[in-house]
């Protein structure tokens, strides 16, 4: 490659914002180059979303051989394998690597393997330990540069005993027991999984509800189950150190009401959140704004305060998930390349999953959200021990409830908790979208039997005639 060139677009981070921003930007016959330090696919292909469903598939696997004897299956013997299931994993990552290769190939896509920085208005340098800086000039340039573990003082990940997700994802061995600090998405499903292979798990919260970001409902009805497995959790506690030692880990906890616990684990997985990947990108150089936790400031439709810099994805704040930012990827190329009528992005339609056991989703508004509104409110609830398709399946734990304006009837938010949850939500999700309204939901035919009857049966319980409550 020479040392410059000039595109149209130039794109910093190949994770599921930069490389979908590629493709369609690439598809609307614009010139393109994205610029990826490490792995196209980003985190989430690579580390995140993709492997770890992989790994919980294989728990959830182990938890159904449990119970084969109630499908009329006696296994007398069965073994679990460990690194074939990291290997599957890990299988699944690469294919969907060259996959991601492939498009960009295709689409006519020039890729650069190196370390993006802003140098100058419309200017990037770009530096590699395989060749000498190159200079790109793009009239438009789009930051999808994702976000990292956030570390917590006293607790220094060391690839070994005191992991991230890096590590969690790769496990050379199940630790005897395991403290996961953050009952978020992320340390939830890890605590999930390694608790359905026989791992003792805590989990350590500094907020007083677990899964915070989630309806109390939610988080209540997942606390409970996860217990009853086994899994502990620790509310209102903040993790002031870890030592990693010859035995393991050393972790002393402080509770809010100042009782401190010291307590040895086999391995500690840091899961309390993430951190933008803004530093070294040169923002500064040409004034780009950024908050407080160094989040790339936009406004709707993704433009940053400078003209042509555009950020999506994780760099620009939270929800920091995968479709957020393939939604935005869209929503700004289209803007920047000047197609009219371009939706901005409601992050109340964002939908969210956790993929633990039982599965959540959730979409809009948490009941508390609602009625900090001043609204007044249409909830129902339909638990999953009345749905048929539950029953005969064995998979009767969870729930789904809906929030509607009692007035509008507009569906404000829906949280579901059960088996393939996740796959339900999008139900919700459309008619949002479409604007469709209690009476809509009311009026739709839904298959039977399904699990999403609960669905219809949740809307119906909101107007006081659910049929099998």
């Amino acid at each position: 490659m020479s040392d410059s060139a000039e595109y149209d677009v130039a794109i910093i981070g190949g994770g599921p914002g930069g490389y979908v921003a590629a493709i369609r930007a690439a598809q609307l016959g614009l010139s393109v180059a994205l610029i990826e330090e490490k792995n196209l696919g980003g985190i989430c292909l690579n580390w995140g979303c993709i492997p770890t469903k992989a790994l919980l598939k294989g728990a959830e696997f182990a938890h159904s051989l449990g119970k084969a004897s109630t499908l009329g299956f006696e296994l007398s013997e069965w073994k679990f394998d460990l690194p074939r299931l990291v290997k599957h994993s890990r299988d699944v990552s690469s294919r969907l690597t060259d996959g991601i290769e492939f498009l960009m190939h295709k689409n006519g896509i020039t890729v650069y393997t190196a370390r993006a920085k802003l140098v100058a208005k419309e200017q990037l340098e770009l530096c590699s330990t395989e060749s000498d800086p190159i200079h790109l000039k793009a009239t438009h340039i789009i930051i999808a540069t994702g976000a990292s573990p956030r570390m917590i003082p006293g607790v220094e990940p060391d690839g070994d005993r005191i992991w991230t997700y890096f590590e969690a994802v790769m496990p050379k061995r199940l630790p005897k027991s395991l403290l996961v600090i953050g009952s978020g998405a992320i340390g939830i499903e890890f605590a999930s999984f390694y608790n359905d292979l026989g791992v003792d798990v805590t989990v350590v919260e500094a907020l007083d509800q677990l899964l915070p970001n989630e309806d109390a409902d939610v988080s209540a009805f997942v606390t409970r189950s996860m217990q009853k497995r086994g899994v502990k959790f620790l509310p209102s506690t903040r993790t002031e150190r870890a030592l990693a030692t010859v035995d393991g880990v050393e972790c002393h906890l402080v509770r809010d009401d100042g009782a401190v616990e010291t307590s040895s684990y086999d391995r500690v997985l840091l899961a309390a959140g993430v951190t933008a990947n803004s530093g070294d990108l040169g923002l500064g150089t040409v004034g780009v704004e950024i908050d407080g936790a160094g989040f790339i400031l936009t406004d709707s439709r993704c433009q940053t305060n400078v003209v042509g810099v555009y950020a999506i994805g994780d760099v620009s704040g939270p929800p920091c998930l995968a479709h957020k930012a393939s939604h935005e990827a869209v929503l700004c190329v289209e803007q920047l390349a000047g197609i009219p009528n371009v939706s901005s992005t409601d992050k109340n339609r964002i939908p969210a999953c956790t993929y633990c056991r039982p599965q959540i989703a959730s979409l809009g508004l948490t009941e508390r959200q609602a009625r900090a509104l001043g609204k007044e409110l249409r909830i129902g609830r339909f638990d999953l021990q009345a749905n048929g398709k539950a029953l005969a399946s064995g998979d009767t734990e969870g729930f789904v409830k809906v929030i509607f304006d009692d007035e509008s009837g507009e569906l404000l938010g829906a949280h579901m908790v059960g088996a393939e949850a996740t796959e339900q939500l999008q139900g919700f999700g459309i008619a949002q979208s479409l604007e469709g309204t209690a009476d809509d939901l009311v009026d739709v035919i839904f298959a039977h039997p399904t699990l999403s009857e609960a669905m219809h049966e949740a809307v119906l319980d909101a107007y006081g005639h659910a049929l099998h409550a």
